[in-house]
């Protein structure tokens, strides 16, 4: 079965993350979020996979080569220019129109049974099936009016108050027969929810929807970037540790994913579900609570608290420091004393000083210095970035 990721997004909404980086290349569980993608649509049957990429897309490519490390062959189209989601779909025409195939967005994290939407939307006369997911809060999605035999009358995007018919919001995920190109005029930016449904809605042209069920989520901005985290975190199997690991003294309750030659302090607590990379090494004293992924190469100091937080590679936290519900990018030091609070997100290579104190959801740019004694309450841009 043959699957098309959309990967040509620039990812502004995650700034400080994706200046070094694409959307897909953020680490989830420290290992890039395209490559659980691809995992879960080999082990649902999609081996034939084309990629379509713009915004640095060698970073994609370094990742996944030619997918034969995942059971899977993947073709790359460039976008030259923006071309929209379906703008960006018509450009891989070439491999994608023999059949029918499904598309994901590149920045999807899920464990849908793809397989379940294939044969569905095989069995039905639709162009498009679209998978659907009830969720609370649908404003931030495209929304589907669908009746009882799954056809979709109406499709509105990003709702407003007074304009939320449906709480049935688009994963962004569509089946589609290779019929869909016809609808699709080449090289002119053109997308799915704005351009696309519409047009074929007007032509009384089949859309079908399809309810899902599972864990699913663009990884479009922070939030959605730690729920990401979190439940991923939570399926872990149990405690495996790669290689050496030393400890003295240490309690640890899984369940664990430790990485090669990490070292653990006297008396610190590790408390699962946790993923800590290689080359690692933690201090006395410290407490590392669920839900936390460390990266490799990084050293948290003596009487640090790290709970529900996310570090990259290469990150150093000083004595007595704590990061709540934090994410800090690669290559950051951060001095002793220092408190991120709840929802801060840290640039690659910034450098806090000691004694400063983080506000919750601050964001702070790549290469910043903050002063010791520093209380940053608001976002710090770095002009030169912009």
């Amino acid at each position: 079965m043959k699957a098309c990721i959309m990967c040509g997004g620039e990812g502004t909404r995650l700034r400080p993350l994706t200046f070094e980086r694409p959307k897909p290349s953020i680490p989830i569980l420290n290992k890039p979020s395209v490559v659980h993608l691809i995992e879960h649509l080999a082990k649902e049957g999609f081996t034939e996979i084309v990629i379509t990429i713009g915004y640095m897309a060698e970073k994609i490519e370094e990742s996944l080569g030619d997918g034969r490390m995942y059971g899977v062959h993947i073709d790359y189209v460039y976008e030259e220019k923006k071309l929209g989601t379906a703008g960006g779909v018509k450009n891989a025409e070439k491999y994608l129109k023999d059949e029918p195939f499904i598309i994901v967005g590149g920045d999807h994290v899920m464990d849908l049974n793809l397989r379940n939407m294939y044969r569905f939307h095989e069995i039905n006369d639709a162009v498009v099936t679209i998978g659907l997911m009830s969720i609370d809060d649908p404003r931030e999605f495209g929304i589907a009016d669908m009746d009882v035999n799954n056809r979709i009358h109406r499709f509105f995007e990003k709702p407003g108050p007074g304009e939320i018919f449906s709480n049935l919001a688009s994963t962004g995920i569509y089946m589609c027969s290779p019929e869909i190109f016809d609808w699709i005029p080449e090289g002119k930016q053109y997308d799915f929810a704005k351009d696309l449904f519409p047009a074929l809605m007007e032509k009384d042209k089949p859309i079908n929807g399809m309810l899902v069920r599972g864990h699913w989520t663009d990884v479009g901005s922070a939030n959605a970037y730690r729920q990401a985290q979190r439940w991923m975190l939570d399926s872990l199997p149990g405690t495996s540790i790669e290689g050496n690991f030393k400890t003295k003294n240490a309690r640890i309750v899984g369940p664990l994913k430790i990485g090669n030659n990490v070292v653990v302090g006297s008396n610190s607590a590790l408390v699962g579900p946790i993923v800590i990379g290689e080359n690692t090494t933690i201090g006395d004293n410290v407490l590392i609570g669920p839900y936390t992924a460390i990266g490799s190469n990084c050293v948290i100091k003596d009487n640090c608290r790290i709970l529900s937080s996310y570090i990259f590679n290469d990150v150093t936290i000083g004595n007595n420091s704590n990061a709540s519900g934090s994410i800090i990018d690669n290559n950051t030091v951060i001095g002793k004393n220092c408190s991120m609070e709840n929802g801060t997100v840290i640039g690659p290579r910034v450098n806090i000083k000691d004694d400063a104190t983080i506000h919750s959801d601050v964001k702070i740019w790549p290469e910043i210095k903050i002063k010791s004694g520093s209380r940053i309450k608001e976002t710090i841009i770095n002009p030169d970035l912009d």
